[in-house]
């Protein structure tokens, strides 16, 4: 949102939502009320479903000013870090009490019904409960899934219709999914079972994309001398607990590459073609020192066979640009395509 625009003054009926990115990412959700901006640090921002209550933190209350903020409050100073105007608008008091406040919002990406509740004792009134009252604000919104069965290649050669499929390189590493809600992370591996406590270089990844909520398929590779290697791979996937894990860090970084987006902002995409899903992964600008988006190449198989065989790589994965996502399928569609030399 442009912060030259102020937040449109009114009686008591205002608010602004500032994208916070501090010690912990959170959403700093602030109403215009006698003279101030009373305010919610909201860690995983507002839920876009009814019945999926999240944490609300209720803070002091800020100087009216404070709703124009944007930029990087210096590191040490309370609140440290960057922040910025992420919605804005008008609201509706249904009712305003010291437990409960119930508040429809009218803003340009937030629009329904919220109620903040908070049934605690006075010691322990800054922790409330804010849900969606409303039903979601698209009538065809999807619950994010936790995990969606991977689909799978089978073995073959280069299709001999070139055009009509896409090339991407066989890194031979630990396929995993990640899911980001309200800018937190899980990690899967391809058997469902959680694994993000042994990654903690991908934290970041959920901060970078916010309040973007996605699934995404890829797979996990340790590099050794420029080539990926199994040997340092292995050494992260044998990691007995977190602890272990988070001192390989250094010596055996992973690196993550998502290479197919499964269900995004509300919609499964598993019916999407490939090309359509990749357009949309390409647009995510997942490009951190932990992640990355491996390059996709349409058409020219020989060619990107033989780059792969020139760089150490074992072969290449090709996948229909008009094929949907199967899950749990070995499918035609997707096939990897390896050569000695």
């Amino acid at each position: 949102m442009p912060a030259e625009e102020a937040l449109p003054r009114g009686n008591d009926d205002t608010f602004v939502i500032q994208e916070h990115h501090a010690r912990r990412l959170h959403w700093d959700v602030r109403f215009e009320r006698e003279g101030v901006l009373v305010s919610f640090a909201v860690p995983k921002g507002l839920p876009p479903l009814p019945d999926t209550p999240r944490l609300a933190v209720h803070t002091e209350d800020h100087p009216l000013e404070y709703a124009t903020f944007e930029g990087t409050i210096p590191a040490g100073e309370y609140g440290g870090g960057v922040m910025k105007i992420w919605d804005r608008g008008h609201y509706e008091t249904l009712h305003w009490g010291d437990h409960k406040v119930e508040v429809v919002l009218h803003g340009s990406r937030v629009r329904g019904k919220y109620v903040f509740v908070n049934r605690h004792s006075a010691e322990e009134q800054r922790d409330w409960i804010v849900r969606r009252v409303d039903p979601p604000q698209r009538k065809d919104f999807a619950a994010l899934p936790v995990f969606v069965q991977p689909m799978l290649p089978r073995k073959g050669g280069l299709p001999p219709d070139d055009d009509g499929w896409a090339y991407e390189f066989l890194w031979e590493g630990e396929r995993a999914q990640v899911r980001v809600e309200g800018g937190r992370i899980e990690v899967r591996h391809a058997d469902g079972h959680e694994i993000t406590d042994l990654y903690p270089e991908l934290k970041g990844l959920g901060e970078e994309l916010g309040a973007t909520e996605v699934l995404l398929d890829g797979e996990l590779i340790a590099m050794d001398d420029g080539r990926p290697s199994p040997d340092a791979l292995r050494r992260r996937t044998e990691a007995p607990d977190a602890r272990s894990a988070k001192r390989l860090v250094s010596s055996a970084p992973v690196l993550y590459l998502p290479f197919d987006v499964l269900h995004l902002d509300g919609r499964s995409q598993l019916d999407q073609p490939y090309s359509r899903r990749r357009q949309r992964l390409r647009k995510l600008h997942l490009e951190g020192e932990s992640w990355r988006v491996p390059q996709h190449y349409v058409g020219g198989g020989a060619d990107v066979l033989a780059a792969a065989l020139d760089n150490g790589l074992t072969g290449v994965t090709a996948k229909r640009l008009d094929s949907e996502y199967e899950p749990g399928k070995r499918s035609a569609n997707w096939r990897v395509v390896k050569r000695r030399r």
